[in-house]
């Protein structure tokens, strides 16, 4: 191989090293409840217990998060830097079934959604 030929292989691999590492995230439809994820992962619950407990938990610091129907849990997650809670996005909501829209940014398992739509 020459190096014109090693320059463009090192150019092409280069590239596509940058590539896999941006993951820009997918635009995902989710259906499911509105949970405090307190209650969420130590409870097991497949819908919060009520709209009155998810407020509490919520209001008391506990992120609320997205229990899809499936019971795949998405943490919603802000796009800017420096990030912000979306608790407050999300508490009208809250003990609530839902449908959002947003960017999903899978990882090793875990789902961050930035949070396009939400609509009852």
């Amino acid at each position: 191989m020459n190096k014109t030929q090693r320059f463009f292989v090192a150019a092409a691999m280069s590239v596509s090293l940058i590539a896999m590492a941006e993951e820009p995230g997918s635009t995902v439809k989710v259906t499911g409840w509105v949970i405090d994820s307190a209650c969420a992962f130590t409870k097991g619950l497949s819908k919060p217990i009520g709209v009155a407990c998810a407020k509490a938990c919520a209001k008391n610091g506990s992120p609320l998060v997205i229990l899809q129907d499936d019971g795949t849990i998405y943490l919603p997650i802000d796009s800017a830097t420096p990030s912000a809670s979306q608790n407050a996005k999300l508490m009208p909501y809250a003990g609530e079934h839902v449908t959002i829209t947003g960017k999903d940014y899978a990882r090793n398992g875990s789902h961050g959604i930035v949070i396009d739509t939400i609509s009852r």
